[in-house]
This record gives structure tokens, C-alpha cells and sequence, in this order.
């Protein structure tokens, strides 16, 4: 058994084995002519059920042979265009070549001796993100495995700045269609059930801020402690961008520490035509990104940024048999004192390798194709009678509802939305996500691939119609 651990006696079949592995993936890849299958649930599970992880097959051709038939075949390839569901996107070949280094290699980011150039390779992109915000010479970070951790780290050093002995006084105040880990990072961090006050937003789905105003004033007449603002630069159901310069007057005003959520929206920062769009997050005590959704990059690959790097005092707990205290004064940089987590991955690398390849421009051309996608995208739907959509796109989601000439069942409508969605899926033509607004049902294209055309909007529109009216049809003639 030896011999499958990597080493310098098993490099030559390290190199055959991952080889083959890619040769696999780029024969799938080039060949793939549909996001989906449309695989079901119930056919896939005996497949996987009829395996014996205690009888392994010995050769990798086999296992291989097996990976086609139970995960291969039916994944769902987030590189077609015809994907334009979820906040993924398709990946660029330097942060796979980075995943492939880091993977074997399979250095540890939580101290200087599991990781050396790992460690300041990390630093340095923190530094170069935190420059990109515009955070100050103070600022810091360290990567996270995704937005939702970064949500928690943020909130957490709120909570702790906040210097509240009564954790039930504490208030967060975010959008209402902010985020759900706001809510989780909330009853994970011990506040009350009625700790997060939801704030509504205007016809473009941004937080009012006057509303936000108003319940800031009310925290304080009640003696309540204002501990965070939750600004979201890219909401995920709408793409929204919250007025961040706004917010943050009102964060000073009444001495609550502003957060910005920008898992989506961080493609801004490398923006080379509407980075104006996220100006005021520079203001920010804290920031979001999410690497891994629009800067390209596979899952996972996140950080949080603070502006003032002490803040981050609030995660370090030392350890004699990893980062005891001593190292501080030896000036030894451990990114676990940084960290939620102690064991971590490198996924720094990626990101690395993607700017020392592409360039900082390079991604922001790509973000910007899929905005400017998603405005032409908005314009098809405007003038299609066949659907209403809600807002005008800041990123590249559209939120939309099939709208039949017959029918004015709203309930009806819904079923008729809820349907199509489903057999599309069904069929593996495309993926489109689905949302709830005002209570009903809607559709929702998240637009982040690049080679996504207008034409395949059109395209899935079609398909979209076909089967609301196939299922309206139906209805119809069963009611009859």
C-alpha cells in the first residue's frame, strides 16, 4: 500500500494517475453539449448504494471507469452557457493549475511551519484586496472558506467591539433581502431572536436608508446597542448594491460598525469600467469577497478584510504545540492567529496564480462581459410580454416570471413558473434558479459565464415559455 503515497519514489505514478484524471475531466469538458443530464435523484442513488467502499477496485483506470458512471456523466457542468442558475461560475485554467499544486503539496496555511511561501503569499493578496477596497495602511485579513464564515469572522469581531456584557442588547441591522448567514452568524453568536432588524428596500431591491435611519434612532431611544450594519454590495437573489457612502454616514453617526458583504460583488474591485459601483466600501470596518464567485476561481476561495488589523485579535487563542505567544515577540507570522479555522488549505494559490497569469484587468474584463450580458439580458425580457422582470440589473442576475396572455391566476401562475423551472432541469437543456418575491414565484438567471450569449438567453427563454405552456395546457385539460 505504499505505493500509493506520494512521494519521491511514486512521483513517476503520481504524474501518470493525475494525468489520466485530466485527460478524463478535458475529454468530459470538450464534449459536454448540455449543463445537465437531467439525471433523477432516484435512478443515481442505487447506483452509488450498490458500492462496497470495503472491496476498493486497485487500479485507477477502474475507479476512474466507476467516477464516469456515478458522478462524471451526470455533473452539472457549470462551464456550459446554458448554466445560469447559482452564484457559480466557470473557472480560469491558472486557479485549476494552482488547485493542482496545492493539492499535492498539501501545505497547511495555520502556521509559518506548515506552509513558509504558502503564509506570505496569503499575506500578500490580503494586502493587495485590502489596497483594492482601499482599507488603509492598518488593514488585514485572512482567507476563509466562504462567505458565510467571512459573514461569521465580521460579525463576530462586531460582537466583540462592541463591548456589550448583555449579548441580548446587541442589534445587527441588515437588508431584507440580505444574506440568510446574517441570520445563522447571529444565533451562532449567541445574540437574541430578535437581535438581526430587518431593513426594506426601494423598487431596486437596496436597503432604504432612511429606514435604516429610523430603526438606528429607535435602537438608541431604547438603550439598545447598535452593533453592526450589514451592507450588501450584491444582494444574491437580485444583485442589488446597497448606497454604501450612505450607510456608512449613518455607521459613524450613531457608532456602529459597518460590514460589507460583497461575496458577489467583489468582481467590482478588478472592474475595469464600473468599479464607481461598489465607491463607499473603502468606508467599510470589515469586508466580504468571495473569490470563488466572481473573480473565477474554483470553490473554495474567500477571505474577510478588516481595516484595522487589531480587530483581529478577537479570533486568536495560542497553543504551545502550534502558535504559542513567544512566536509574536519572534515575529513569526502564524495566519491561525488570524483564523476560525486552524487546519487550512492553500487556496491562496489560486488566486496567485490567476493574477501572475492573467492580470488584475484580465479578470475585471471578464466580470464586465457578464454585467454588460446581463444588460442586454434585461432588455430581452423588457420587451418580451411573455414576462415581467424585476429590476434592472447592477451585476448580472435577472429576476424574472413567466406571465401567460390566459391566465390570471396568480397561485396558478406560480405552479406554472415552479413547473417550468423543474422541467428544465429535468431535461438538462439549462439551469435556471428560482426565488420568491412579494410571495409569489419567480425565475432567476445569475449570468457569470463569460461565453454566455444572447442567444442562449433567447434560447432558454423559449424553452422557459414551452414548458409553462405545456403545464397550462395540461392543466387546462384537466380541469376540463
Amino acid at each position: 500500500m505504499r505505493s500509493h503515497l506520494l512521494n519521491d519514489t511514486t512521483a513517476e505514478r503520481y504524474r501518470r494517475s493525475v494525468t489520466e484524471g485530466v485527460e478524463r475531466v478535458a475529454a468530459k469538458l470538450a464534449t459536454t453539449d448540455r449543463p445537465f443530464t437531467g439525471i433523477t435523484v432516484d435512478s443515481l442513488t442505487p447506483l452509488i448504494d450498490a458500492i462496497d467502499l470495503d472491496r476498493p477496485l486497485g487500479d485507477t483506470t477502474a475507479a476512474l471507469d466507476e467516477l464516469e458512471e456515478v458522478y462524471l456523466r451526470d455533473a452539472v457542468y457549470f462551464h456550459h452557457p446554458r448554466y445560469l442558475a447559482h452564484l457559480n461560475c466557470p473557472v480560469v485554467i491558472p486557479a485549476v493549475l494552482g488547485e493542482a499544486v496545492l493539492s499535492a503539496v498539501n501545505s497547511s496555511l495555520d502556521t509559518w511551519d506548515q506552509s513558509a511561501g504558502g503564509t506570505l503569499i496569503e499575506r500578500k493578496l490580503i494586502d493587495w484586496t485590502t489596497a483594492r477596497i482601499g482599507l488603509g495602511p492598518a488593514a488585514d485579513g485572512v482567507f476563509t472558506s466562504g462567505g458565510t464564515q467571512s459573514n461569521l469572522q465580521a460579525l463576530l469581531l462586531a460582537r466583540e467591539e462592541a463591548k456589550s456584557e448583555d449579548l441580548a442588547q446587541l442589534r445587527v441591522f441588515a437588508s431584507e433581502v440580505s444574506h440568510f448567514s446574517v441570520k445563522k452568524s447571529a444565533k451562532l453568536l449567541g445574540l437574541g431572536p430578535d437581535a438581526v432588524v430587518a431593513i426594506p428596500v426601494d423598487h431596486d431591491k437596496r436597503l432604504q436608508t432612511v429606514a435604516l435611519a429610523r430603526e438606528l434612532e429607535r435602537c438608541a431611544e431604547a438603550g439598545l446597542v447598535p452593533m453592526a450594519v450589514v451592507a450588501t454590495a450584491g444582494t444574491t437573489d437580485f444583485g442589488s448594491i446597497d448606497p454604501l457612502p450612505e450607510i456608512a454616514e449613518l455607521c459613524e453617526r450613531f457608532g456602529a460598525w459597518m460590514h460589507v458583504d460583497a461575496a458577489y460583488g467583489c468582481g467590482l474591485l478588478a472592474s475595469l469600467k464600473y468599479r464607481d459601483r461598489v465607491d463607499g466600501i473603502e468606508r467599510a470596518d470589515s469586508v466580504t469577497v468571495d473569490y470563488h464567485k466572481s473573480f473565477f476561481q474554483p470553490v473554495s476561495s474567500s477571505a474577510v478584510l478588516v481595516r484595522d488589523a487589531a480587530t483581529l485579535r478577537h479570533a486568536t487563542y495560542h497553543a504551545e504545540y502550534l502558535n504559542p505567544r513567544r512566536m509574536v515577540q519572534e515575529r513569526i507570522p502564524n495566519q491561525v492567529d488570524k483564523s476560525l479555522q486552524t487546519t487550512r488549505r492553500f487556496d491562496a494559490l489560486k488566486l496567485w496564480m490567476t493574477l501572475r497569469v492573467m492580470g488584475a484587468d484580465g479578470i475585471g474584463q471578464l466580470f464586465d462581459e457578464v454585467c454588460e450580458l446581463a444588460a442586454e439580458g434585461w432588455k430581452l425580457l423588457a420587451a418580451d410580454p411573455r414576462y415581467d422582470v424585476v429590476v434592472e440589473p447592477s451585476l448580472s442576475t435577472l429576476v424574472f416570471r413567466y406571465i401567460p396572455a390566459s391566465v390570471t391566476d396568480p397561485a396558478e401562475i406560480d405552479r406554472a413558473n415552479l413547473y417550468a423551472r423543474k422541467a428544465l432541469f429535468a431535461s438538462g437543456d439549462a439551469v435556471v434558479a428560482g426565488t420568491k418575491v412579494g410571495g409569489r414565484h419567480y425565475l432567476k438567471f445569475t449570468l457569470l459565464n463569460p461565453e454566455t450569449t444572447t442567444a442562449d438567453i433567447a434560447a432558454v427563454l423559449d424553452l422557459i415559455a414551452g414548458h409553462a405552456e405545456q403545464y397550462l395546457g395540461e392543466s387546462l385539460d384537466r380541469a376540463c
